[in-house]
């Protein structure tokens, strides 16, 4: 058996259980499946639901604007935005300001699909809210914010 081997194996078992990484994918992923389930009424997914939300203002927002909020890279929120452009629920529009650069904005028919899933949406925030127990969901969110900017609470 190599050395590298016997590294691993050694301490895969302490990874495993303090690994960060690992558990706020985890954690992440049955969060977004019971998202998932409770838009899947209204033929939304919880990434869509966000990326919608993210768009719910008057003006129309670039599309850098839009990945950077949503921490994803132009090209991955390009391949998102196309099945919400085939349902008309949002439009893609030359920046009148420069006209290489793309705006999104909410369609009437998005906005009415958003104002019907929010209802969802809180109950469904509330179920994961209590799920998180004897932790403070919002001291979580605050965290979770620190950490995505690089930054202590």
């Amino acid at each position: 058996m190599s050395n590298r081997k016997a590294v691993a194996t050694e301490n895969a078992p302490s990874v495993g259980a303090t690994c960060m990484c690992l558990h706020l994918q985890r954690a992440a992923r049955a969060v977004a499946r019971k998202f998932d389930d409770a838009f899947r009424p209204l033929g939304l997914t919880s990434g869509q639901f966000s990326l919608m939300m993210s768009l719910y203002r008057v003006e129309a927002r670039s599309i850098g604007s839009a990945a950077s909020i949503l921490a994803m890279d132009r090209t991955t929120l390009t391949a998102n935005l196309k099945p919400l452009v085939r349902r008309r629920l949002l439009k893609v529009g030359v920046d009148p300001d420069d006209k290489r650069s793309r705006r999104l904005s909410l369609t009437p028919a998005g906005r009415a699909l958003l104002e019907s899933a929010l209802p969802v949406w809180k109950r469904t925030h509330a179920e994961v809210d209590r799920l998180l127990g004897r932790s403070s969901p919002d001291r979580l969110r605050d965290d979770l914010r620190a950490l995505s900017r690089g930054e202590s609470p």
